[in-house]
């Protein structure tokens, strides 16, 4: 899963939306500094990569990728269902749209300083060019996809994935719409951003 969908599957609290993103930045990241509510939120983070990854329909719709593009899939995909997400907000969360996302910002914005060095610039990024709202189009998860696959350091064939999304829109579209719900489901049954009572230290 991408932004929006980390951010809104988080608790509502600046710790555990830094947390639910700091999982995209953890290279150099000493785990043991950080304080509970981020690292509960980075559990979080990685709980649902993990069961995004794992899932039998995400892992079939990698597969559909072609074989030179497939490496890509997964990211391909995790923008994709930030897209659909925000297609379909209303269907799975009560607070509208715009506001849930002004508050993610207004999060993330006091989240800076809690924030590793290599996270707080991609960040402050997100904030000034209004990312969680650019892929409300086909069009522009394509050119972010191009974006991501431009940034790779090695030579590859990701640019134009979106035209292998295309002809599967709908298809996805109606999974997508089956697999966010497990994916809350999973989440709140982990419960893994409750605090921590003193029976259980």
């Amino acid at each position: 899963m991408n932004y929006l969908a980390h951010l809104s599957l988080a608790k509502p609290s600046v710790p555990s939306k830094v947390g639910n993103v700091l999982g995209d930045f953890l290279r150099g990241v000493d785990r043991s500094a950080l304080s509970g509510p981020v690292a509960r939120g980075l559990a979080n983070h990685l709980l649902v990569d993990r069961f995004t990854d794992d899932h039998p329909w995400v892992v079939a719709q990698r597969r559909g990728f072609s074989s030179q593009r497939r490496r890509f899939s997964g990211v391909a995909l995790d923008v994709l269902f930030d897209h659909f997400l925000w297609q379909h907000w209303s269907d799975f969360h009560a607070e509208p749209r715009e506001e849930a996302i002004a508050q993610h910002y207004r999060d993330l914005e006091a989240g800076l300083p809690m924030m590793p060095a290599t996270m707080r610039p991609r960040m402050e990024g997100l904030l000034e060019h209004d990312l969680l709202n650019r892929y409300a189009r086909l069009s522009q998860v394509g050119e972010a996809l191009d974006a991501i696959a431009a940034r790779i350091r090695f030579a590859n064939p990701f640019a134009g994935m979106v035209e292998e999304i295309e002809p599967r829109y709908e298809t996805l579209e109606a999974g997508f719409l089956v697999f966010y719900p497990q994916l809350r489901e999973a989440v709140e049954q982990a419960a893994l951003e409750l605090p921590v009572s003193p029976e259980r230290l």
